[in-house]
């Protein structure tokens, strides 16, 4: 089995918690503060799920409905008596995993929480280009940075309160992300004194 990008392994988690749509995928991203550490868009789910669909991961079908009176309501249940398959173009695919993808989930999630991968901010391309800047230019690049992260715990620390009660694994999830933003804060405020105080070369 191939090696999945992290967005492949991140959408296969979430339809093995259950089978879900597009629309639903994006949601729980966004709720669970996913977008802290994860580069995928609305725009990019249905063309990662439509990959894992084709590596024989992920299943996709049409959502049934169930008539009640003159109203419809959705089912992702099998087929039975009284349910149609819903049709058209507003017709969402549910995508649920396969035994194949649970398989290679549990495979790579091993992997992902066994190895340490390097991880590469930007931060690293501006410190090593920091001599192409003027004085001051560079040390409120910095201070920007700082007022950044403060603005990201503040939202990332909010919505790990308007989420309660989490389950044990998505909090610690939060405690991550909001652990590497402190550490982040930190280094840059001492950055940012150290810098402050050292001779510039024009």
């Amino acid at each position: 089995m191939k090696l999945l990008t992290d967005a492949e392994l991140l959408l296969l988690g979430l339809v093995a918690e259950m089978p879900r749509h597009g629309y639903e995928l994006d949601q729980v991203i966004q709720q669970r503060g996913m977008r802290q550490w994860t580069q995928i868009g609305f725009s990019s789910i249905y063309f990662v799920l439509g990959k894992l669909r084709k590596l024989g991961l992920v299943t996709a079908r049409k959502p049934l409905t169930r008539r009640t009176g003159f109203a419809c309501r959705r089912f992702a249940t099998v087929p039975r008596s009284g349910t149609r398959r819903v049709k058209g173009p507003k017709a969402r695919k549910v995508y649920g995993i396969t035994s194949a993808g649970r398989r290679a989930l549990a495979s790579q999630t091993i992997d992902a929480l066994r190895d340490v991968r390097p991880v590469y901010s930007s931060v690293l391309l501006g410190m090593i280009n920091w001599a192409a800047l003027k004085r001051e230019e560079a040390l409120e690049a910095l201070r920007t940075r700082g007022k950044s992260i403060e603005a990201e715990l503040a939202r990332l620390g909010a919505i790990q309160v308007e989420q309660q009660p989490l389950p044990d694994y998505v909090e610690a999830l939060f405690d991550y992300s909001l652990g590497q933003l402190r550490a982040e804060a930190t280094w840059v405020a001492h950055t940012l004194a150290y810098m402050a105080t050292k001779p510039w070369l024009e």
